[in-house]
């Protein structure tokens, strides 16, 4: 077997984190996303300034380390390694029975603060655990200088990322003599959710049990069911959206496409201020992709404290102020909502360049493997699918947002026949069971507001027998769970992470009663 090599050095420098890029279909639906993750990161920093001016330094009890994993699991011919890292925070540990906790990484780097904050760290202190976080192969920094190539790419998925963890698992137990007490629990969001639920699925001995937040494990090449959620989420009264808001955002789509399509677009630029007028249809595209990300991050990261909530996006679109009068009034509160957007972003303008877009794709240098593009769209070609689609009538963007469109991308940039697609989503299924896996002790924890929550496991969707244990959380957002609480959360996420603190618990007592049945090994 290969030898593992680790190097331990500590964590030094909190100034040179990174953002994390974690991607969806459009340029201003990353951008959110980062900002999101940007933030997270901020208000991590602050606590843990305040943390370290009443004395207590956690740093000191985090190690960034790096194990070199086989490139290819299933290829015992094949003797290429790829670096890997992870970080490690021993700080709450109860050595040497303490239960561990492992946050897998998913579509962007790791930080130390997966190991410093978080729900899953409050949870660490309460029982103990040692706290492990671990990045995905090709993201981040776990990647080999040449590794976005396209030939690199094919050691890319979801199945040699499991196998990673599986040899993972196998050295931090050997380096740290852990033993069969010692029981592991995985945490993972959005992809990395459902990584966590596939880990505990493929290697039930190895994880004994998961929290699997906002997991999308069905895979799906027309995922068209994301917007279809986005306009139920635009009229729900409890997150300040209404009928007259979803009727609004769509009016101000239809408005933008007729005036493409009358041949108005050197006009719709100037109006949204974008860089650069459209050259032909795929610019258009781009452009109405990138009006209806800042819709979809919205109700996506509802209350997060980035760009809007819905409450507010659907004040500009449905108040009464007498500059919105007229026949372009929900054309001009659109516009007005892209003047947000870019305020908030600090960009000048708005880029709807496909041409850019291919350029980014083809990047194949480290500094792309920070950004993640190519990354993950090489997993949606090859796995996933996940194309947020405007063809179904329940859309409230525009039908120009279409599945070949989306799907061209494949072919273009990676050589991948559309036509293969289909087989691909397919083979993922079969592979992990879609949203019927038949897991036992994982936990699917899902957002009311949240599109992903199709693709999850969710209560109505659970068959009498059916092992499948789940936290519903009314009117938020996604994995809105994941982190620690405050006081400004609703009650519902209050609850939830309460629902989850107790299945974990009880995994952890049922483990300790196995265990005192078990003799050592």
């Amino acid at each position: 077997m290969m030898r593992l090599k680790i190097i331990i050095s500590p964590v030094c420098c909190l100034l040179s984190l990174l953002l994390l890029n974690q991607v969806d279909s459009g340029r201003i639906l990353r951008t959110i996303k980062e900002r999101v993750r940007d933030l997270q990161l901020q208000k991590n920093k602050q606590l843990l300034m305040t943390l370290m001016a009443s004395s207590y330094q956690p740093l000191q009890h985090v190690k960034e380390a790096w194990i070199h994993q086989p490139l290819d699991h299933f290829n015992r011919q094949d003797v290429s390694t790829f670096p890997q890292k992870f970080f490690v925070n021993e700080a709450y540990w109860q050595h040497p029975d303490g239960p561990v906790f492992l946050f897998i990484g998913g579509e962007g780097p790791i930080f130390e603060f997966d190991v410093l904050a978080g729900h899953h760290v409050d949870m660490a202190k309460k029982h103990g655990a040692l706290l492990l976080a671990v990045e995905h192969r090709f993201y981040g920094d776990s990647i080999n200088p040449d590794g976005l190539k396209l030939d690199n790419l094919a050691a890319l998925s979801s199945q040699q990322a499991l196998a990673d963890l599986a040899v993972f698992h196998h050295y931090i137990s050997q380096s740290f003599n852990l033993s069969h007490r010692n029981t592991w629990i995985s945490f993972g969001g959005s992809y990395s959710g459902a990584l966590s639920a596939w880990f505990r699925g493929k290697f039930p001995s190895l994880v004994y049990g998961a929290v699997a937040s906002s997991a999308p494990v069905k895979a799906q090449l027309d995922f068209s069911a994301y917007n279809n959620v986005v306009g139920l989420s635009l009229m729900n009264k409890a997150v300040g959206g209404s009928e007259k808001c979803l009727a609004k955002v769509q009016e101000a789509f239809v408005a933008v496409e007729a005036a493409l399509m009358g041949g108005n677009s050197s006009q719709v630029a100037t109006d949204f201020n974008c860089c650069q007028s459209p050259k032909n249809l795929d610019d258009e595209i781009e452009l109405m992709q990138n009006l209806a990300d800042i819709v979809m991050g919205t109700v996506q990261y509802n209350e997060e404290g980035v760009l809007l909530s819905i409450i507010e996006l659907c004040g500009v679109m449905t108040n009464t102020s007498e500059l919105y009068k007229g026949d372009m009034e929900a054309y001009n509160r659109l516009v007005k909502l892209s003047e947000i957007y870019r305020s908030t972003s600090e960009e000048a303008c708005l880029d709807i360049s496909h041409e850019k877009t291919l350029k980014d794709l083809m990047d194949t240098s480290l500094h792309a493997s920070k950004r993640a593009v190519r990354q993950w769209t090489y997993q949606t070609c090859t796995e996933f699918g996940f194309y947020q689609t405007c063809e179904d009538t329940t859309c409230p963007f525009s039908g120009m947002l279409t599945l070949q469109t989306q799907t061209k991308l494949c072919a273009t940039v990676f050589g991948i026949s559309q036509h293969s697609l289909p087989a691909r989503t397919a083979f993922t299924n079969s592979y992990y069971g879609g949203d019927n896996p038949h897991t036992h002790r994982v936990l699917y924890v899902n957002g009311g507001i949240d599109p992903w929550k199709e693709l999850s496991v969710i209560q109505s969707r659970t068959e009498e027998g059916d092992e499948a244990e789940t936290v519903f959380i009314a009117d938020t957002a996604h994995c809105a769970d994941m982190s620690s609480g405050r006081v400004a959360d609703r009650r519902s996420l209050k609850k939830a992470r309460q629902d989850i603190e107790k299945h974990v618990g009880s995994w952890l007592r049922t483990a300790a009663l196995e265990k005192m049945e078990k003799p050592a090994a």
